[in-house]
């Protein structure tokens, strides 16, 4: 450990100096004494609750840091999920835990439940950081949530290499964020670290970095973001503000080689990325290079053909095995080669999608792309493939096809043609989670489409509200609908199109989860018939205040249906 580790661990509530604020929260500087005596009202009020479990969920990390303060020096166990969906919530309450903060359910914090009152005469301990813990939950990216429990000295001994790694660098810099502070990464970077080392941090994600650096506040700033933020900037983002800052990290994934170059030309800035995991913290981290450095204290060791890792973050002094494929260069530099539960069977092939997609990455037309075993009658390698600007131009000069052909072609130099991805689906963009991580329940869902009932998924673009998926619709021996409806002239029912715009409503706007109940149609109109083979185009538009989803589907020739479903 870096010899200022024991001058981190201590309580984070004290030797703050007083002439740097605390956060920027709504506008407004919070200084020490009254984040103090905001969490010394919330202490006496935790205390006095007979409940021991609390899952902590805040929109800014303003509330969140006097929310967990608080609930350390109440004694409770804090449990920090990953978002505050109504089956979350259920899930925790289940498993014993109050909810606080901002819930569906419970009324949003206010500045008056953060407000410090007129008197305090609590004066608080230092914690026991050996004893006061926490639990996070992984990401979730490659299936259901776990819970991981924390010790705050483990969080303190990875705050200490950070500082000993970044500091200096950062000075008194402002920590400024585009990712959440409910899982590991945000945690650390955007509310403890600053809180162990003096820093001001602004309680606001930022949805965008125009927002963010308009937000700084004529001092000195770091970025805390994720790939999905970094590998969106373009030629006209605010590259000279961006330029100005002391630092920039990044977490979640690997940023792409052509991102991290475009971040260095534009603006100087060399980004930090860190590669690591919920259950073992920070492992190592990487600039320009393509190999990784491990953070002072880490070793790695191969066992059983699988690598493990010792750190100084995790409390069993013991290798703990790692989910990942990689190349030690020498004693403290490596290189990732993907996850080791990334290797699959194709007709007795061995396949690795990591290869595979970075074989396809290699291609002129692909910006970035995710691949998938499918089980189907036959296993077969599915392809999500988000398209550089020439490869969007091919396919709308040359078609789907003809571009299908030429990755395929790319990638017979190094792969069997058995093993080759079956299915596509081009996207203007991977879809992520709300942590930068590939969304693959909703891609393994897309993917894994029933074409007995659904469309054949042909392209994707999406935002937050809007969605345009552009389909084809099967023939008539391969839709169960078309027999009945009708014979000698078969088209495509209305309910049917109904049913297509709920099915990829509940996918990408979560209606299940939000606990949404149908509750009317209205202004639907059919304007011209479906047939079988028809492409079609289908637009959605996700209202969530006023519970609207709105459909349009369309082809060459014009509007086809459009409404708007209605949920409670």
């Amino acid at each position: 450990m870096p010899d200022d580790c024991n001058a981190l661990s201590v309580d984070l509530l004290t030797e703050y100096n007083p002439a740097i604020p605390v956060a920027f929260h709504n506008r407004q500087y919070i200084q020490t004494d009254a984040f103090y005596a905001a969490v010394s009202r919330w202490v006496i009020q935790l205390q006095a609750d007979p409940y021991e479990r609390y899952a902590l969920f805040t929109d800014d990390a303003y509330p969140f840091a006097v929310l967990l303060l608080a609930l350390f020096h109440a004694g409770k166990e804090v449990w920090i999920p990953g978002n505050n969906r109504p089956g979350t919530a259920q899930q925790l309450e289940q498993q014993g835990c109050r909810l606080i903060g901002d819930w569906d359910n419970n009324q949003k914090l206010t500045d008056c439940d953060l407000a410090p009152p007129d008197r305090s005469t609590l004066t608080l301990s230092r914690l026991n950081p050996a004893e006061t813990k926490l639990v996070i939950f992984t990401s979730g990216s490659t299936g259901q949530s776990k819970p991981i429990e924390k010790r705050l000295i483990q969080l303190q001994n990875e705050v200490a290499v950070l500082e000993q790694q970044w500091g200096k660098q950062l000075g008194n810099s402002e920590v400024l964020s585009t990712v959440s502070h409910q899982h590991i990464y945000g945690l650390l970077f955007r509310v403890l670290w600053p809180l162990m080392t003096g820093r001001c941090f602004h309680s606001q994600i930022y949805l965008n970095p125009e927002i963010l650096v308009n937000s700084i506040n004529n001092s000195s700033a770091c970025w805390v973001a994720s790939p999905a933020h970094l590998k969106r900037l373009d030629q006209d983002s605010p590259w000279e503000e961006i330029k100005g800052m002391t630092a920039i990290f990044s977490s979640g994934g690997a940023l792409p080689p052509s991102a991290r170059q475009q971040i260095q030309i534009q603006s100087g800035q060399q980004v930090n990325e860190i590669y690591g995991s919920s259950e073992t913290g920070g492992i190592g981290w990487r600039q320009l290079d393509e190999a990784w450095a491990l953070f002072p204290g880490m070793s790695l060791k191969a066992i059983d053909n699988n690598w493990h890792l010792r750190s100084p973050y995790l409390f069993d002094d013991t290798y703990y095995r790692l989910d990942d494929e990689l190349i030690l260069l020498d004693g403290d530099r490596f290189i990732l080669q993907g996850r080791s539960d990334r290797i699959v069977k194709i007709e007795e092939k061995r396949l690795s999608l990591t290869e595979l997609e970075q074989r396809l990455c290699e291609d002129s037309f692909v910006l970035e792309t995710f691949a998938q075993l499918i089980h189907e009658s036959r296993d077969v390698i599915a392809a999500v493939v988000a398209l550089t600007k020439e490869g969007l131009v091919y396919q709308a000069t040359q078609g789907r096809n003809a571009l299908i052909k030429q990755l395929r072609n790319s990638l017979q130099k190094w792969f069997e043609p058995v093993v080759l991805p079956r299915k596509w689906l081009f996207s203007d963009t991977i879809p992520l989670t709300a942590q930068g991580k590939i969304d693959q329940t909703l891609l393994t869902s897309l993917l894994q489409n029933n074409e007995k009932k659904l469309p054949k998924l042909l392209n994707l673009k999406s935002t937050t509200q809007i969605v345009e998926l552009e389909l084809k619709v099967p023939q008539v021996q391969d839709l169960i609908y078309f027999p009945d409806h009708f014979q000698g002239f078969p088209i495509l029912p209305g309910v049917v199109q109904l049913a297509w715009v709920e099915h990829y409503g509940k996918l990408f706007f979560s209606l299940d989860e939000l606990a949404r109940e149908f509750s009317r149609l209205e202004v639907v109109k059919f304007i011209q018939i479906i047939r079988p083979g028809d492409e079609l185009t289908l637009r959605l538009n996700w209202k969530a205040e006023s519970g609207e989803l709105c459909f349009n589907f369309s082809s060459t020739s014009g509007g086809c249906s459009s409404g708007r479903m209605v949920y409670k």
